[in-house]
């Protein structure tokens, strides 16, 4: 049984209000299995949510001392003008591997969003360029899971400031029963463009492993996809305005 240091650390289950939980992965607990119906009947949903942060300058040494003497120090600090908004544009894609070995790739650059009734069977809902509540959102139809051998579910920068811990990004996977699973983009990287957040593989007897990578790449889809091997073509690609 976890403690609650564990809970509180979220490297156990985390317990959410109204009895539903989560599972979250992190460098210690990095993998989770889906089993039974959860991974052969219905959608897997996965979400890539995120908040752009503020970013304030540096002080000086010069307005630390004037500050440290000042005696409004105590009092509530007044909006900052000078704090400026980081926009940060985040991609949610997927690299697939097929049992019958095709490959290929589920993004918003290039139009590739998808199909959930033929193959790859994954299909991704829009492309959020503002880091609204609902996120990013794709479909996994798993009642063709049989047909899959393996999911990478990763991040890109297509546009903006190419730091990712200027973002407070989380993707969320979500079978139809059991915990929702949670992989935070929490690291520091301060020139990294890509992150492979996720691997999910066909273990058979009706059972998909999730792995944690949060592996950042300074470059984009072909860097991802020599680390991962899955051997395909990449060219410059535009989104559609």
């Amino acid at each position: 049984m976890a403690s609650i240091w564990e809970y509180l650390r979220g490297e156990r289950n985390t317990l959410d209000p109204g009895g539903q939980y989560k599972v979250t992965l992190t460098k210690s607990t990095p993998q989770h299995a889906i089993t039974g119906a959860a991974a052969t009947t219905g959608y897997l949903y996965v979400n890539l949510h995120w908040t752009n942060r503020i970013e304030a300058p540096r002080a000086s040494g010069r307005d630390v001392l004037r500050r440290f003497f000042n005696p409004r120090i105590l009092s509530p600090m007044e909006p900052d003008a000078q704090h400026a908004q980081v926009n940060v544009d985040l991609d949610l894609a997927c690299m697939y591997e097929l049992a019958d070995g095709s490959r290929g790739v589920v993004q918003p650059l290039g139009g590739y969003f998808g199909d959930l009734q033929r193959a790859p069977y994954v299909k991704l809902s829009g492309d959020d360029q503002y880091g609204a509540p609902s996120g990013e959102t794709m479909y996994v139809n798993l009642e063709k899971k049989d047909q899959f051998k393996r999911l990478l579910i990763f991040v890109y920068i297509y546009d903006g400031t190419p730091a990712f811990e200027q973002a407070n990004a989380v993707v969320t996977i979500v079978p139809q029963t059991g915990p929702r699973i949670e992989i935070k983009l929490e690291e520091r990287a301060h020139a990294a463009r890509s992150c492979a957040v996720v691997l999910i593989e066909n273990a058979g007897d009706n059972t998909l492993t999730v792995r944690r990578e949060v592996r950042y790449v300074n470059g984009f889809q072909a860097d991802i996809d020599r680390l991962y091997g899955f051997g395909m073509q990449w060219q410059r690609g535009y989104k559609s305005s």
